[in-house]
């Protein structure tokens, strides 16, 4: 089956393999997308009226290349990326300490960022601190331990040992069936939502999505 990316909208006979243990089938060749970019896209698009709303600000961390072309197109203005480290973010930012107001934004992006910071649970009370009282955010993780909870071991510092335990010499931890808990500490109110909640088995493998993780959809607990 030919592969189709619902982003940049091409086809191509298969996607390209990415990530560190090199996943197949992964990487549209045309945006360079992968597969839980395609399933956030499919559900924002297909499932929700979010981008009609072109008046909101948004917080985007760790920015995607090509989610940021598209929001920023999008929202104009109204739109920061940032990154401790990508020269290509916007705004130099550390996210367990962001230099924004509270209630600044209605919309936070975060994908695959907290596994790789110490002071996650920090991080997420910073994140809920700048979302205003109605606004939303999508903030993703690797769910690893799909039966256990979350492992961390701060000690395990050589990169080398590292990406053993952790699947990459940049993770800390691994993030288990505890991480909607995690979040909720935070005072988020969380629904995780499933590839296959909204996408068929034919839809999956056309649009490279296969077994990608869940979608955590946060709004703020009043």
């Amino acid at each position: 089956m030919k592969r189709y990316c619902p982003i940049c909208e091409t086809s191509a006979e298969e996607f390209k393999p990415y990530g560190v243990a090199m996943r197949k089938d992964a990487m549209c060749p045309t945006c360079r997308s992968v597969e839980r970019d395609r399933l956030v896209w499919l559900y924002l698009t297909k499932q929700t009226a979010i981008l009609n709303n072109t008046h909101i600000k948004m917080l985007h961390i760790a920015p995607e290349q090509i989610f940021q072309k598209i929001f920023k197109n999008l929202l104009k203005d109204s739109y920061i990326s940032a990154d401790l480290h990508d020269e290509n973010a916007m705004v130099k930012m550390d996210i367990t300490n962001i230099k924004f107001e509270d209630n600044s934004f209605d919309a936070v992006y975060c994908s695959h960022v907290l596994e790789h910071i110490v002071d996650d649970k920090k991080a997420m009370r910073e994140l809920n601190r700048v979302l205003k009282k109605d606004g939303w955010a999508i903030l993703n993780v690797p769910i690893v331990n799909i039966d256990k909870p979350t492992f961390e071991d701060f000690s395990i510092v050589d990169p080398i040992e590292r990406t053993k335990v952790f699947g990459q010499a940049d993770h800390v931890r691994n993030y288990g069936i505890d991480y909607k808990d995690r979040l909720e500490e935070s005072n988020f109110k969380v629904n995780a939502i499933y590839p296959d909640d909204f996408l068929s088995p034919q839809e999956r493998e056309k649009m490279g999505i296969g077994d990608c993780g869940e979608i955590y959809f946060c709004t703020k607990d009043k």
